[in-house]
């Protein structure tokens, strides 16, 4: 199992977190999707992780990767 973090603006309520997992956890892989709304902190678990693919995801639900 692999774990990815990643950290992400522009979320400001728990439809942001909502929408962060739903278009997440669709990624291929994606087992689990764990999202901290004050910090930003994606934590994204899985069996084999396509970074470009999680992070085409969070910019899908209208979030920005700052890292």
């Amino acid at each position: 199992m692999s774990l990815s973090t990643y950290t992400v603006t522009g979320m400001t309520c728990g439809h942001c977190v909502s929408s962060v997992k739903e278009e997440v956890g669709e990624v291929p892989g994606v087992t689990g999707v764990e999202v901290d709304l004050a910090t930003g902190r994606v934590d994204v678990s899985g069996d084999t992780l396509d970074d470009a693919a999680i992070r085409a995801a969070i910019k899908e639900a209208g979030y920005q990767v700052t890292a």
